[in-house]
């Protein structure tokens, strides 16, 4: 039996390699941290605009910040979304 042996680099290798992980994984920490806020705001029953007015922004803000695909989003407003839901905001390097 011929063993097979690995060949190549993985993913994370090839998107580095393209100049775009740093992208990727922001954009993937994005999706994950709307993804987050609007499940916990239907668990809360909050709609986008009491979730607004209670963050002190715009509903156009709060939409940027739900939009998945959009990777601007300062540390101000997700502490302020995270206070208004009353969960603690934790960001660390790993």
């Amino acid at each position: 039996m011929m063993k097979e042996e690995y060949i190549g680099s993985d993913f994370d290798d090839f998107l580095e390699e393209e100049g775009v992980l740093a992208d990727a994984e922001a954009l993937a920490i994005k999706r994950v941290i709307a993804y987050q806020i609007t499940q916990i705001m239907v668990e809360q029953n909050i709609t986008k605009t009491a979730m607004a007015r209670k963050m002190n922004t715009s509903r156009a803000a709060l939409n940027r910040l739900l939009d998945p695909n959009n990777k601007s989003v300062t540390l101000l407003t997700l502490e302020r979304a995270s206070t208004v839901l009353g969960k603690k905001l934790q960001i660390e390097l790993a």
